[in-house]
Order: C-alpha cells, then sequence, then structure tokens
C-alpha cells in the first residue's frame, strides 16, 4: 500500500506551512501529497485559504519526488478548457507527477460566497462527465471537437500538452451509485472515496465493478484510493492530546470531549490509535483492495504525527 499526506488548503494553509509541510512530506517518505480545492474556511473565514493551481506549481517546482494533485478539483469552479491547460503545464514542470482529480462540487454556501453557480445535481453530474470528455479530448492532441450538453470545443489544440503520455492520470472522487460511479467505471484512472471503512468500501466497489462489466472494462485497470484523516499517538495519553488539539482546531468535530471523538472517528472510516493499530486498519483497507491512503492531515503543523507515522506506520503498510 501507498501512503500520502492530504492537506486541507483551506483551513489556514499560507506559504510558509505549504512550503514546510511539502519539505517534510517529501523527506519522510510518503509517496503522494494532496491538498483540496476550496475557496474560503469551513470553520472560521480569518484562515488563509491558498489557491489549489497556485500551491500546485509550487509543489512541481519545490519536490523531485512525490506524485501530487488536487484531492479533487470541482468541476463548477473553473471551465475544462483552462483546467486541462493548467494540469498540462503543471505536468511539465513536475515532470510528469501530476494526478488530475476531479469531482462535481458539493459546497453550496461556497459558492454562493463567491459568485460561482451552483447548478443541482443532475446538472454539476453532467458537468463533469462532459468536463471530463473536454480534458481527455484535449490531452488526446490534435484538433478536439466535441458538442456536449455542458461545453464544447472546436476543433481545439492544446500545446504544450502534458509530459504523462497519453495524460495525467485522471481521479474522479466520490461514490455516489447512480451517476459518479458510472463514471469512474467509463473514465477513470484511479477512484477515490472518501471516509471509508472496509465495509463501506467493499459495498461500493461491488457497485463499480458491476458498472465496469456492463462496459467490458477491466476493473482492475482502475487503481483504487482512499481519503482517510487520522489520529495517531505513540500510546493513549498522547493520542488524547492530538484529540484535544483536533478539537481546539475544529471544535465542530464534537462537544463531547476527546473521548468522544476518538470513539467516534473509529466509526467514521478514520484511522485511530497507535501506530500498531494503525497498520491494522490500513492493512484491512488493503484487503479489500485500497492501494492508495491519503492520510488527511488536518493539523497541519503537527510534524511528530507525520514523524510518528513514516517512522512505524509507512514500513509496515509498504512490506
Amino acid at each position: 500500500m501507498k501512503l500520502g499526506v492530504m492537506i486541507e488548503g483551506q483551513e489556514g494553509l499560507n506559504w510558509e506551512r505549504w512550503r514546510a509541510i511539502m519539505a517534510r512530506v517529501e523527506d519522510l517518505g510518503f509517496e503522494s501529497l494532496w491538498r483540496s480545492d476550496h475557496f474560503h474556511s469551513f470553520i472560521s473565514r480569518d484562515r488563509d485559504s491558498l489557491e489549489t493551481w497556485v500551491s500546485l506549481t509550487l509543489a512541481a517546482q519545490e519536490t523531485s519526488r512525490l506524485r501530487f494533485g488536487p484531492l479533487v478539483c470541482s468541476m463548477t469552479f473553473r471551465h475544462p478548457s483552462l483546467l486541462a491547460r493548467m494540469a498540462a503545464a503543471v505536468d511539465q514542470l513536475s515532470g510528469g507527477r501530476l494526478v488530475l482529480g476531479v469531482g462535481a462540487g458539493w459546497n453550496e454556501r461556497e459558492h454562493a460566497a463567491f459568485g460561482i453557480p451552483f447548478p443541482p445535481v443532475k446538472q454539476r453530474m453532467d458537468m463533469l462527465e462532459d468536463g471530463i470528455e473536454v480534458l481527455l479530448r484535449l490531452f488526446a492532441g490534435g484538433p478536439a471537437s466535441f458538442e456536449g450538453g455542458e461545453y464544447t470545443l472546436d476543433r481545439a489544440v492544446m500545446l504544450p500538452s502534458s509530459a504523462q503520455r497519453p495524460h495525467p492520470p485522471l481521479l474522479v472522487g466520490g461514490g455516489g451509485e447512480r451517476r459518479t460511479l458510472r463514471i469512474v467505471a467509463r473514465y477513470a484512472d484511479e477512484w477515490n472515496l472518501p471516509g471509508a471503512t472496509p465495509e463501506r468500501y467493499r459495498e461500493k466497489a461491488a457497485v463499480l465493478e458491476r458498472y465496469c462489466g456492463g462496459i467490458g472494462r477491466d476493473p482492475a485497470a482502475i487503481e483504487r484510493s482512499v481519503m482517510a484523516a487520522f489520529l495517531i499517538g505513540a500510546n493513549s495519553g498522547d493520542l488524547q492530546r492530538r484529540a484535544e488539539a483536533m478539537l481546539s482546531l475544529y471544535p465542530s468535530m464534537g462537544t463531547g470531549g476527546p473521548e468522544a471523538l476518538i470513539e467516534g472517528a473509529r466509526g467514521r472510516g478514520w484511522i485511530v490509535g497507535t501506530p500498531d493499530q494503525a497498520v491494522a486498519q490500513l492493512r484491512a483497507l488493503a484487503g479489500v483492495g485500497v492501494q492508495r491512503v491519503m492520510l488527511q492531515h488536518h493539523n497541519q503543523m503537527d510534524f511528530h504525527a507525520l514523524d510518528l507515522i513514516a517512522r512505524e506506520v509507512l514500513p509496515a503498510v509498504a512490506a
């Protein structure tokens, strides 16, 4: 199993922090680095929120080994032709390390705050599917044309294209059984399911595999990943202190104190406990087919937690 680190870029991320995170994640041996695509904090409007693609451009220049990408870009935020050009440029700058994550978008208040239309869910899913068609046709090279319900192309040529050919791996995030998993089956190189227990993951994977069978695609061709928040401690006291710190940063996570947060997190697909317990939970995900886990690092500057994972968890799950 591969382990990456995922940062909620809208929750206080600034350039000093982002540079420190990139350097530490790469030095510690994690496989990848990811960040959310949002415009403002969901906790406090006073928190910094770095623009996603500017920060990924910096990652392309200031890291040398990590795979990286958005988890995930809302198709409502940028026209897919613009997204394709940005992704191609960042992939070239990184020497071919970008993974392009896309989704349909979900936060209505965020769209309203910035004057961005937030269509009904069916239209957002149509935008996602048409948007993926635009991305793939532009990456294919040559004049690209497309007539969709949401987007069109008329002999468009995108140069320069990406370093990875035919395109950067396309990751589609979500678990909606009526549309999202159909889109994953048809288009995705990687499927990411957030906050999944092994049981929930197994149920969703079975739906995906049925859709793959219906179109004659080998489901093994789609890499499988999960985004999972975590609380880890060297011992119970250390775990308790980390839970207290989490509640101070994210008060909305619970009102029952650190013990309630720890117990509730276990049932929501978080990786929780000592390193040995974290290894067991990650191996359980591997057992149902998960190949990569993006660890959602809420407490951005708690490098001791990342050190502990790199030292005691990463070698065990990699083996």
